[in-house]
C-alpha cells in the first residue's frame, strides 16, 4: 500500500497522507503501480467530462479535460516532455544534450513542442466520439503502464537522478504486477485496449530507441515524454478505430 501511494503522490497532487521521507528503495517499489494511478487519474477525467458535457461546447469540454489533466499530475509528464523537446532537437552531442534537459529554462523547442502536444490534444477530443469516457480512462492507463515498461526495459543514461532510482529499485515482478493492473479497464473499454495497447508499445519502443541512441539511455525526462506523446497516439488510434466503424462489441 506504501509504495502505491508514493507512486499516487509523486505522480499526481492527490496526497492521502503525508509523506515526508522519500527513499529510493520505495520510488523503486512504486513502479508497479503506476497504471493504478493512471486509472485514478482517467477516471477524474471521466468524471470532468461527464460534468462538463451538460453545458459546455466540445471544444470548451475538450480544452477542460486537457486542462484538468494537467492541474491533476502538476504538469509532471509534461515538464519532462518539454525538457526532452529542448535537448532532442538541439542538434547537440550526447552530453550536451543532457545537460540542457537539466536546464530550468525553457526553450523554443519546448514551447513550440508543448503547443503542439496541446493542440493535437484537444483537437482529438474534441471531435464526436462515441464512447468518451472509455478513451479518457483507457489513455492514462495505458500511458502510465508504458512508462512503468520504459523504465524497466530500457537502460538509464545518467548516473544519478531520481528516474535512476526507479529503475535501480523497481521489484523484479513490477511488470508483471503492471501488467495486471493494466488490464482493470477492460470490461469498460472492450476489445479495442489490446489495439491500444499494442499500438502504445510499438509507440513506446520506437520512441524509446531514438532516446538510447541520442542520449544513450532514457532519463526521468524521457519518461514524461513517454508517457505524454503515448496518449497523443493512444488517442489517435482511438479516433481512427471510431472513424473506421470498428465499434462492435
Amino acid at each position: 500500500m506504501q509504495a502505491f501511494l508514493i507512486g499516487l503522490q509523486f505522480l499526481t497532487r492527490i496526497k492521502l497522507v503525508r509523506q515526508e521521507l522519500w527513499r529510493d528503495e520505495d520510488f523503486g517499489a512504486s513502479v508497479s503501480y503506476f497504471p493504478l494511478v493512471g486509472l485514478i487519474v482517467g477516471l477524474i477525467l471521466a468524471l470532468v467530462y461527464y460534468a462538463g458535457h451538460f453545458f459546455m461546447s466540445p471544444f470548451l469540454l475538450a480544452v477542460t479535460v486537457v486542462l484538468a489533466e494537467f492541474i491533476l499530475t502538476g504538469g509532471l509528464h509534461a515538464d519532462g516532455f518539454m525538457d526532452t523537446c529542448d535537448g532532442y532537437f538541439s542538434g547537440r552531442e550526447r552530453e550536451r544534450a543532457l545537460e540542457i534537459m537539466k536546464d530550468s529554462r525553457v526553450g523554443a523547442n519546448a514551447v513550440v513542442g508543448f503547443v503542439f502536444l496541446v493542440l493535437f490534444k484537444v483537437g482529438l477530443l474534441a471531435m464526436p466520439l462515441q464512447h468518451p469516457y472509455a478513451i479518457l480512462i483507457a489513455m492514462p492507463t495505458v500511458s502510465r503502464w508504458l512508462m512503468t515498461y520504459t523504465v524497466i526495459g530500457f537502460p538509464y543514461a545518467r548516473p544519478q537522478g531520481v528516474g535512476k532510482a526507479f529503475a535501480r529499485f523497481a521489484p523484479s515482478y513490477a511488470l508483471r504486477l503492471a501488467t495486471l493492473l493494466l488490464l482493470l479497464p477492460l470490461p469498460v473499454v472492450g476489445w479495442h485496449y489490446f489495439v491500444l495497447i499494442a499500438g502504445g508499445l510499438l509507440w513506446m519502443y520506437g520512441l524509446n530507441r531514438s532516446f538510447v541512441k541520442k542520449f544513450g539511455g532514457v532519463t526521468g525526462d524521457t519518461y514524461g515524454a513517454v508517457t505524454e506523446t503515448s496518449e497523443l497516439w493512444i488517442l489517435l488510434i482511438w479516433v481512427i478505430l471510431e472513424s473506421a466503424q470498428t465499434w462492435q462489441r
